[in-house]
């Protein structure tokens, strides 16, 4: 994949946004460039004027990645932690796309051997103990560049106590390459 094709997953999820805020039917025909028709795994984030709006996203690769990143873009929309995107939000609506490459699961024993092991500001890391899983992309070492932070953060996002270790809980991480279709945006009319 290259940034061209990742300029149009970017347009692709903001079209996405743009339609439903309009109401109206969310485009449907796959993308000509066959990167783009390949499984793929994808987060959507939304922001108005700095502000997270939305973030939701896929772990896995099980359908096209156009298509995942246009569900993500909608899902985003109505992120639970947050207040629905509006269309007041769309001028200042900034959309990410960030397409992650497969987890690989990270050989640890311990909280310490962990945290020995992050590539802070590259690795994006999941958390997984039976059903119960948690994940910060890449980005995230922006705000928590220290990583015995990024973990308890973690952990705790995810229902776990900080500095919270057991035998069970499993380590992968990820990278991600990002793309944006930043604001400003014409206003859209009512």
């Amino acid at each position: 994949m290259d940034d061209g094709h990742g300029t149009l997953l970017a347009r692709l999820a903001a079209g996405a946004v743009g339609a439903r805020l309009r109401g109206l039917a969310v485009p449907d025909a796959a993308p000509e460039p066959e990167p783009l028709r390949e499984p793929g795994a994808s987060f959507v984030t939304l922001e108005c004027g700095g502000r997270l709006r939305g973030c939701v996203g896929s772990l896995d690769a099980v359908r096209p990645l156009w298509r995942d990143v246009v569900r993500n873009a909608l899902r985003a929309m109505h992120d639970p932690r947050l207040p629905a995107v509006t269309p007041a939000d769309w001028p200042e609506l900034d959309v990410k796309v960030s397409v992650l490459t497969r987890p690989e699961t990270v050989p640890v024993v311990g909280a310490d051997d962990l945290l020995a092991s992050l590539r802070p500001g590259v690795d994006g890391l999941l958390l997984t103990e039976g059903r119960r899983r948690a994940t910060f992309l890449p980005a995230v070492w922006e705000k928590l560049p220290e990583p015995d932070r990024f973990l308890d953060a973690l952990l705790v996002k995810g229902g776990w106590p900080a500095g919270y270790w057991s035998p069970g809980l499993r380590a992968q991480r990820y990278t991600t390459v990002e793309y944006r279709d930043p604001a400003p945006r014409t206003p859209l009319r009512g």
